[in-house]
């Protein structure tokens, strides 16, 4: 239930089912390979709601495009995806020990705040009329910086749609076309993360 409602908003599913976890007395191996099968239906839903955009981004286009008139002079491309998807990894394979050790309810609290304020001062602070209305229109500079804000994610607490919807709009990027970005980055980055948590366990097991 707590996965469910909070996937799709940018509050940090995981920090919430740490929190209710260890309210719940519900830790451990046990816990931890549970998360990484519900979530499993969470990449299959953004699968589903984005299927028509994603084929797209490997060249097979169904109907009519994409791109809306008048609103993009490009095209979403995977170099978008990749250019969003390396800080994280790249960040994520290094400093994978330091980062485990932060899985606790304390630091989990701390960084839910902390991306609460990323929300507010992002929406404060960005520009008036964005840069990219579209995802079309979107830069491959954009696309990294998104990524970058992703590198937030990697604190355990720290929404990844939060952080990569704040650097989107920041870096003058729509609010939807921010949202849309951060649904499509979640699956190669949801499925990396998954498999490499699932892989762990049924070696350990």
């Amino acid at each position: 239930m707590v996965e469910g409602l909070t996937e799709f908003l940018p509050v940090s599913s995981t920090g919430h089912m740490i929190i209710v976890g260890h309210l719940l007395g519900f830790e451990g191996d046990t816990a931890k390979t549970f998360e990484v099968v519900i979530q499993l239906g969470s990449i299959l839903a953004v699968v589903v709601m984005f299927w028509r955009r994603l084929f797209g981004l490997i060249g097979i286009h169904f109907g009519r495009p994409l791109q809306r008139e008048g609103e993009s002079k490009g095209r979403l491309t995977l170099i978008h995806i990749l250019l969003g998807m390396i800080p994280a990894v790249v960040l994520g394979l290094v400093f994978h020990d330091t980062i485990k050790s932060l899985f606790n309810p304390i630091n989990v609290m701390y960084a839910l705040v902390v991306g609460g304020l990323l929300l507010i001062a992002a929406e404060c602070l960005k520009p008036k009329e964005p840069r990219a209305p579209g995802l079309d229109d979107m830069t491959y500079r954009q696309a990294f910086m998104i990524g970058c804000f992703q590198c937030l994610a990697l604190w355990p607490g720290f929404s990844r749609s939060g952080a990569t919807i704040s650097g989107g709009m920041l870096m003058g990027v729509s609010r939807y076309a921010a949202s849309e970005f951060s649904f499509l980055l979640a699956v190669p980055m949801m499925m990396g993360r998954n498999g490499s948590g699932f892989s762990t366990k049924v070696g350990h097991s």
